[in-house]
């Protein structure tokens, strides 16, 4: 929620990549940058759609996205947290990725 200019964070609907990975891209990005902490919950779906203005079912979709990707995992009645990266860009340093 810094205010440092125009709006890094909004999506392009004119654009050849789905709103979905767009989302999912931005909170990647979140995610990367500390802003979104590991084992901390990340915004509901309804919270994502009013934020970004796009559908429900979109925000889904980017959830889907970051669990495919390994960023988040959601807890049935709890909500999607942030998963723990390891340290610099290495996966799995010699832990199991399971």
């Amino acid at each position: 929620m810094s205010d440092s200019g125009a709006p890094k964070t909004s999506l392009d609907p004119m654009s050849a990549r789905p709103l979905y990975v767009q989302l999912a891209d931005v909170i990647a990005e979140k995610v990367a940058s500390g802003e979104l902490a590991p084992d901390r919950p990340i915004p509901s779906e309804n919270h994502l759609a009013d934020e970004y203005g796009v559908a429900r079912l979109t925000a889904r979709r980017a959830a889907q996205e970051l669990r495919e990707r390994g960023l988040i995992v959601t807890v049935r009645g709890k909500g999607s947290f942030v998963v723990e990266q390891p340290a610099g860009d290495a996966p799995e340093e010699g832990e199991p990725n399971a």
